[in-house]
């Protein structure tokens, strides 16, 4: 029996209880119109979810709690699940006062009632156990021998062999291709891993004609679509303690918090969006989060740590940022120039490459010219790789330019 009522005597009796028995699980207890957590499982909500946690009076105690609207559970449940949490929810029962009450009625009714006809119904209920009889409709007992026999076969059926393991040991199963409903021109492909249902993604034509000719495996497809779930996972400690990066001049800057929410604000360019949070040595700071950084992040593949130095290394001026882009083949550091522009008096970077002409000038942020000028974590070539590397390859790849007419166009 399940009661809609926000009464909650006893509860911290009950979300012990309920803790002994799964101790490894985060326990939602739903309480009226909302669902609530509590002391240890409330602080690990609360971080998850970015909801606020407030102290409650609960049996004559306070004690740290956390709560949502239960029509939020679809909505908080999922990142609770992808952040590595087992989830227990709870429905409130009755009061266990209530409940021994009713019990202690129900045997007195039964004390009461006379024996010759306690001995009659328990012999009528005992009837049935002692053999088959031979009175039943044909029809019924067909139906148990085919009941049994489906039992029987569903024993000895094999389970399902996975189509691929992951380095995590994960079983990848129910790989497969299907077509839109509604959109019949659109196809998706979608698999389980450890029986658990992957949210189904589009197909390139491409792909989806090399699978059909089964020139296309699902391990291949796992690959394209799902690259994070078949990741080595990072190790649990790296979640739980703080992330330390390498800083300016090596120092050591420390990541103190890290995690997920989705922008609320409408004015904002990017409302609706989800974005990572970032304390990191005193700084706070939020950006919008890719897709595959959010994948990343969820599957707990990547640490708090090499996001923040993936998606604020720039900000930070951190040397491992730069050390990514590095200038084509062939292309000398001399070429690179950076100057400040006397048209808007802005800092820009452009590239000579001889014969091949030279690139147009891209204005360079405040982070990184700190960077380049102040903390000196990049260097001209980086930074002319960050912003011209595409320009320079197509430039190179292209035909030579007339030497008489690049001189005539100096002049």
């Amino acid at each position: 029996m399940k009661r809609k009522s926000e009464n909650t005597d006893g509860i911290l009796e009950q979300f012990a209880k309920m803790k002994e028995r799964h101790p490894d699980a985060l326990l939602l207890f739903r309480i009226g119109d909302t669902y609530q957590s509590f002391k240890q499982d409330a602080v690990k909500a609360s971080t998850i979810l970015d909801i606020e946690t407030r102290d409650k009076k609960l049996d004559g105690k306070e004690v740290r709690s956390v709560e949502f609207p239960h029509h939020a559970l679809d909505t908080y449940l999922p990142k609770l699940v992808r952040a590595g949490m087992r989830v227990a929810i709870c429905e409130q029962l009755e009061k266990p006062q209530k409940i021994e009450k009713e019990k202690s009625q129900s045997q007195s009714n039964t004390n009461e009632a006379d024996m010759p006809r306690k001995k009659k119904e328990q012999a009528t209920q005992e009837e049935p156990v002692k053999s088959v009889k031979a009175d039943k409709p044909a029809e019924e007992r067909k139906t148990e021998v085919k009941t049994g026999e489906s039992q029987e076969a569903k024993a000895e059926r094999k389970p399902r062999e996975p189509q691929m393991v992951t380095v995590n040991g994960d079983k990848v199963t129910h790989g497969h291709a299907y077509q839109s409903k509604t959109n019949p021109e659109d196809w998706y492909f979608t698999a389980k891993i450890n029986g658990e249902q992957l949210k189904p993604q589009k197909m390139d034509p491409a792909d989806l004609a090399a699978y059909q000719k089964k020139e296309m495996t699902v391990p291949q497809l796992m690959e394209r679509y799902y690259p994070t779930k078949l990741m080595q996972r990072a190790p649990d400690v790296a979640f739980q303690v703080a992330n330390v990066v390498p800083g300016p001049d090596q120092r050591p800057l420390s990541v103190d918090k890290f995690n997920v929410y989705k922008e609320k604000d409408e004015q904002r360019p990017d409302f609706g969006r989800y974005k990572f949070y970032a304390e990191v040595d005193g700084q706070k700071m939020s950006t919008v989060a890719s897709r595959q950084d959010l994948n990343a992040y969820f599957d707990r593949v990547q640490t708090p740590g090499q996001l923040v130095e993936k998606n604020f290394g720039e900000r930070l001026h951190l040397p491992s940022h730069y050390q990514q882009f590095r200038l084509p083949e062939g292309v000398e550091a001399s070429a690179v120039r950076i100057a400040k522009d006397r048209s808007d008096n802005k800092w820009k970077v452009s590239a000579d490459l001889g014969e091949h002409g030279r690139t147009d000038k891209k204005e360079i942020s405040f982070d990184d010219g700190f960077a380049l000028f102040k903390t000196k974590t990049a260097t001209r070539e980086q930074i002319a790789a960050k912003y011209l590397g595409e320009d320079i390859r197509t430039m190179l790849n292209g035909p030579a330019m007339n030497m008489e007419r690049s001189q005539s166009m100096k002049m």
